[in-house]
């Protein structure tokens, strides 16, 4: 078995390798590919791994069957009751909120290749990754309204614009993916065969550029709806003086002149 053939895994977080320079996560816990205390820590041993290996430049992060996530485990949150039981479970070292932060924060782009329902904590999850991409199947529930909670109210506004995401907040309602794909929640639409393969087509060209650049770039694409237009160029000349002293600037202009594909190394 090579680096980057499949790696075998049973818990219901599962890592794949199936390209150079590009991982796949697999939610595997059947039947709704629900989030438990075991899940996130599995999904959290995951992202460990993944930010260990410095040759791994982009993940693909998709579900099983017919659920891409449904979100918390919510015979879990029943047995949660007094305030500061749910202080504690809120804040939990291995809570979704901390698997959602450690993939925003991620050093390598997250693709959402979102193959079935996606649901309450779940569509955050999806909210989190830097690109989504949906089978024709996926179905899209802001479940927060339908279950007495409060989700996603940040995140979807910023993704889709303010009125479209107050009708999937406070209505509650199933949205198809033709729809998902009409409100800009989602980037492409695909057959089901082809979702993953789509998807994995696209890590491997983000793969293949400057790791650097794409991290940075990350990085500060996340933070742009937060900073002032002064804020942003202040970040935006710090980085580009940054960037072009960096080895990866250097080999593309090397690459560039000598009409041959760039050869990039992280560091």
């Amino acid at each position: 078995m090579t680096a980057h053939d499949n790696i075998a895994d049973t818990t219901a977080i599962r890592l794949e390798r199936p390209r150079a320079g590009v991982a796949m996560i697999v939610i595997d816990s059947p039947p709704r590919n629900q989030l438990g205390k075991e899940e996130n820590r599995a999904f959290l041993r995951v992202l460990d791994e993944v930010e260990a290996d410095t040759d791994l430049r982009c993940v693909v992060l998709t579900g099983t069957d017919k659920s891409w996530c449904s979100g918390a485990n919510l015979k879990e949150q029943e047995q949660v009751t007094s305030l500061d039981d749910l202080s504690a479970y809120v804040d939990a070292p291995t809570s979704l909120g901390a698997i959602m932060t450690r993939i925003e924060q991620s050093r390598v782009p997250v693709i959402a290749a979102i193959n079935g329902f996606t649901l309450g904590g779940g569509l955050e999850l999806a909210l989190c990754c830097d690109i989504r991409i949906a089978s024709t199947n996926a179905r899209f529930v802001c479940a927060g309204v339908n279950v007495g909670l409060i989700l996603s109210w940040w995140r979807l506004p910023r993704v889709i614009g303010m009125g479209r995401a107050k009708e999937m907040l406070l209505s509650g309602k199933m949205y198809d993916a033709a729809k998902a794909d009409h409100f800009g929640l989602v980037s492409s639409l695909h057959e089901p065969d082809a979702l993953v393969p789509a998807a994995l087509d696209l890590a491997e060209q983000i793969a293949s550029r400057a790791p650097l650049s794409v991290e940075n770039t990350k990085a500060c694409a996340t933070s742009a709806f937060d900073l002032t237009a002064k804020e942003a160029a202040t970040l935006q000349r710090e980085k580009f003086l940054e960037m072009a002293q960096t080895r990866d600037h250097a080999e593309a202009l090397r690459s560039f002149i000598e009409k041959r594909p760039a050869i990039y190394e992280r560091r």
